[in-house]
């Protein structure tokens, strides 16, 4: 077949298929010199066949591509698109100049040093021809291969990695921590809404709690997947810590989500905390925003010891939401506060209270990692009556003191 068409065009189209049908352009280029050996190939028979070879190799781009998500399908297009403009290029640019200048070389008989200086020619013109148009061969990609799945543009999870369960567990790793900073931003975003409440801030929060969602239903059954694969006692750990928190994670955007809405209730009612209870609102926020930014940093970095500073500061969290409900009773009583307001103070408390307990189980997964045989009760039982607990929960509360009646 190799050697039986002098037509520029069925010499690509044979070169291209002999390539595809055994996966290894080197190897289709190794026969074709073997052939070479024989005398019976010319310049102009080896030609188009070394440039077929060339879009013959894309096969095994285009078979990896099979399963996987669209950022890898469209490496696979770029790589097709690169030898077929490449090899349109040179055939338009190689046979216009033989009907110009007919060139006397084409009936040469070509050796295998000849094929390999063709194919070394061939390839790093293409490169220096297309080097330059890397942006529109990126655009032609993506307008092949389109989105149409949400979580695309922000989680790779590419199921080839699962044959290295350890490589796959660190890809987790680093999409879990995403994960993390997302849901951390989200519930920034909602506290910011009920001191200044703009309408772009919260639809930044509803496609974010949307996000939070796929992650979660993505990377969950990604972890579950893998845990069906032969790992080591350590991988094991982290694919338990990653599905543990993952779900802290969706929860805590949960309350974001339930904040907003008490704040746009706020902003469409027109109410207002008494500046009383805005300055124990304040105190209370900068608490839950310093156990979130330990929780996360704790759960990022993966130190268990860092992760011993968050019980302490959730206890000191609950103390603080029951020390303002009572202060918002006795306001109540006196009248400085209205039941339309204390409802709406009801619920920010049990968001807040609900926000610092999954900061609590964040610390726990990095705890419980390090440590397998620690029982997650028996822990928190165990720490509760500790000295340094309680003089821990002194220090912060001293820290986070509401203001004086």
């Amino acid at each position: 077949l190799l050697t039986a068409f002098n037509n520029p065009l069925l010499g690509v189209l044979v070169g291209a298929v002999f390539t595809g049908i055994i996966q290894s352009s080197a190897a289709s280029v190794g026969i074709l010199q073997a052939l070479a050996l024989t005398g019976s190939i010319t310049y102009g028979m080896a030609i188009p066949i070394i440039m077929g070879q060339n879009i013959g190799t894309c096969v095994t781009a285009l078979i990896s591509s099979i399963g996987v998500n669209r950022n890898a399908k469209r490496v696979a297009v770029i790589h097709v698109s690169f030898n077929v403009i490449g090899t349109l290029t040179c055939l338009i640019l190689f046979y216009g100049g033989n009907l110009l200048f007919d060139f006397a070389f084409m009936d040469w008989t070509v050796g295998a040093v000849g094929i390999a200086f063709c194919h070394t020619v061939f390839n790093m013109f293409t490169t220096l021809l297309l080097l330059p148009f890397s942006r529109q061969l990126e655009k032609l990609a993506r307008r092949l291969v389109r989105n149409d799945a949400k979580a695309e543009s922000f989680a790779f999870l590419d199921p080839l990695l699962m044959r290295t369960p350890a490589v796959a567990i660190a890809e987790c790793v680093n999409i879990a921590n995403q994960m993390g900073s997302l849901s951390h931003q989200n519930l920034l975003l909602a506290i910011q809404q009920l001191s200044s409440y703009e309408e772009v801030r919260e639809a930044e929060i509803i496609s974010n709690e949307d996000k939070l969602d796929i992650y979660e239903d993505r990377l969950g059954k990604y972890l579950v997947e893998i845990s069906r694969h032969s790992m080591s006692g350590a991988d094991s750990r982290t694919v338990s810590r990653l599905l543990h928190a993952i779900g802290d994670f969706e929860r805590i955007g949960d309350h974001a989500l339930n904040l907003q809405e008490s704040a746009q209730e706020l902003h469409d009612k027109e109410l207002h905390f008494s500046d009383a209870a805005k300055a124990e609102l304040a105190v209370l926020v900068s608490a839950l925003e310093d156990i979130m930014e330990d929780a996360f940093s704790c759960f990022a970095a993966d130190d268990p010891v860092a992760a011993q500073s968050i019980e302490p500061l959730e206890e000191t969290i609950d103390r603080l939401i029951e020390d303002i409900r009572l202060r918002h009773i006795s306001r109540l009583q006196t009248g400085r506060c209205t039941i339309q307001l204390g409802f709406v103070l009801n619920d920010l408390l049990t968001n807040f209270e609900r926000v610092s307990d999954h900061c609590s189980n964040i610390a726990m997964c990095v705890i419980e990692e390090k440590n397998k045989s620690v029982d997650r009760h028996a822990y928190i039982n165990e720490v509760k009556t500790d000295g340094v607990f309680n003089e821990n929960v002194r220090r912060d509360l001293r820290k986070y003191q509401l203001p004086s009646i």
